[in-house]
């Protein structure tokens, strides 16, 4: 059955495929669907890591703030 998704092909370590194995015969799921799902979170956690980097940077002693009236207006 063809699937809308895109196909990867991945190398993993011994211990990293070992740790996906047991991760997702816990959870019920296939491997595949596990990795997906893991992949998923990771690439939020690096866009937080981001979005930190970007408020960190504006916050400073020399920031000018915006009014709550003049910011909706």
């Amino acid at each position: 059955m063809a699937t809308t998704k895109k196909r990867r092909m991945v190398s993993l370590p011994d211990d990293v495929d070992s740790a996906l194995e047991h991760l997702a015969e816990r959870d019920g799921v296939p491997p595949a669907t596990k990795a997906a799902y893991l992949i998923q979170i990771a690439i939020e956690v690096d866009e937080d890591a981001v979005w930190d980097k970007i408020a960190s940077d504006r916050d400073n002693k020399n920031t000018k703030f915006v009014s709550h009236e003049d910011a909706w207006v």
